[in-house]
């Protein structure tokens, strides 16, 4: 799978509410081909795109996403939160941001975000929503129980691993999940050059969080990088997206 070189972190970065469908359209905008967005279950099972288990940061509600009913989450306003200029913007359902990047056109990478003692469920019913959506995607996790409830729910699906540093072991860990690409930390090539350069060189995409200056790009780019997640859509041109 090719990956977009500069990918819209939580949808349109910090130029629009995080996790919203006027953020992946901001982006699309601004003309970057992939976007990525966090997907957790309510308390009925439904795959909705938010990144904290609690609702009070980003969005109008209060208490835990797993607590609340699909119905309601809809009807909580997420854009308020990031400037009024955005409220309101409707919290999403992971298919309404799926079918949006569709009709954009947009490469989207899915982290499923389990609530906690719900990774293998969020992992199986973020995999089931992601069929016969017509964009490609990439789901990936922090989870490894959740990556695996995924390949086993949709095995077809392209899935990475997500990591904030390089696992000594992280080749084996890959072919355990069958996960074809890595996505770490950018500090994982300060960290360890020859590491991050030995993944980089076997071929696997390797995706980096969260570049928001364009010299730091640059250097991962340069060390074998395949793609940046960044906030700062409006660093770069359209062309170089």
């Amino acid at each position: 799978m090719t990956y977009p070189r500069v990918i819209g972190h939580r949808g349109g970065g910090a130029l629009a509410p995080e996790n919203t469908l006027i953020g992946v359209q901001l982006a699309a905008r601004l003309g970057c081909r992939g976007v990525e967005f966090d997907a957790m279950l309510t308390a009925d099972g439904v795959p909705v795109v938010i990144h904290d288990e609690t609702l009070e940061r980003t969005t109008s509600g209060r208490g835990r996403v797993s607590d609340m009913v699909a119905k309601d989450f809809v009807l909580l306003d997420a854009g308020g939160k990031h400037h009024r200029a955005f409220s309101p913007s409707p919290a999403p359902t992971l298919e309404q941001v799926l079918q949006l990047c569709a009709e954009l056109g947009l490469w989207a990478n899915v982290e499923i975000k389990p609530a906690t003692g719900y990774d293998e469920a969020t992992g199986a019913e973020v995999a089931a929503a992601c069929v016969a959506v017509g964009c490609e995607i990439v789901l990936s996790s922090f989870s490894e129980v959740a990556l695996r409830a995924a390949a086993r729910a949709v095995p077809q699906l392209a899935r990475a691993l997500l990591v904030e540093t390089i696992p000594a072991d992280w080749q084996q860990r890959l072919v355990d999940l069958k996960a074809m690409a890595l996505h770490t930390s950018a500090k994982a090539l300060e960290a360890d050059p020859a590491l991050f350069s030995a993944v980089c060189r076997s071929g696997l995409p390797v995706a980096c969080y969260t570049v928001n200056r364009r010299h730091q790009a640059e250097q991962l780019f340069g060390a074998g990088a395949s793609a940046v997640f960044t906030d700062r859509l409006d660093l770069w041109a359209v062309g170089e997206m």
